[in-house]
């Protein structure tokens, strides 16, 4: 199943615990629908952002997209449905505390991709790491000797 069916996300919302396989397919999903998402974040979607999608999700997840379907999938249908977010806090109980982190980084390097950030990403990103239930010590890499 290609990530860009959205299978994994979808299947969080029927109640069922995923297999380590889906697991891995979700946190690609998911991923995918926040970078995408993320290039949409100040309404204006600019090329050296969809390129920088493309480059994070092939380097983090192995799979190729074109920009067309990066472009789709920011601006899908699927987020009238519910928003971002909510899609992301289901998701964030299934995955693990470095799925979760890999997201938020992958969205900062996003974010970053034109050489300035504005208000709108700023405010995207914090709803994300909120949704993703992310602590602002687990941002910085911190963790306790074991």
């Amino acid at each position: 199943m290609s990530i860009a069916s959205l299978g994994g996300v979808f299947k969080i919302f029927s109640g069922s615990e995923p297999t380590a396989e889906e697991q891995s397919q979700l946190a690609k999903e998911a991923m995918l629908m926040t970078l995408a998402r993320a290039t949409a974040a100040d309404t204006n979607i600019k090329a050296i952002e969809v390129e920088k999608v493309h480059d994070v999700l092939l380097e983090r997840t192995g799979e190729d997209f074109a920009p067309a379907d990066i472009r789709v999938a920011a601006n899908s249908a699927i987020y009238e449905k519910a928003p971002l977010e909510k899609y992301l806090a289901s998701a964030a109980k299934k995955l693990g505390d470095d799925d979760r982190l890999g997201i938020a980084e992958a969205l900062a390097d996003v974010v970053n991709a034109d050489g300035r950030v504005s208000d709108q990403e700023i405010t995207f990103f914090n709803d994300v790491v909120a949704a993703l239930d992310l602590t602002p010590a687990q941002l910085m890499g911190l963790k306790p000797e074991a």
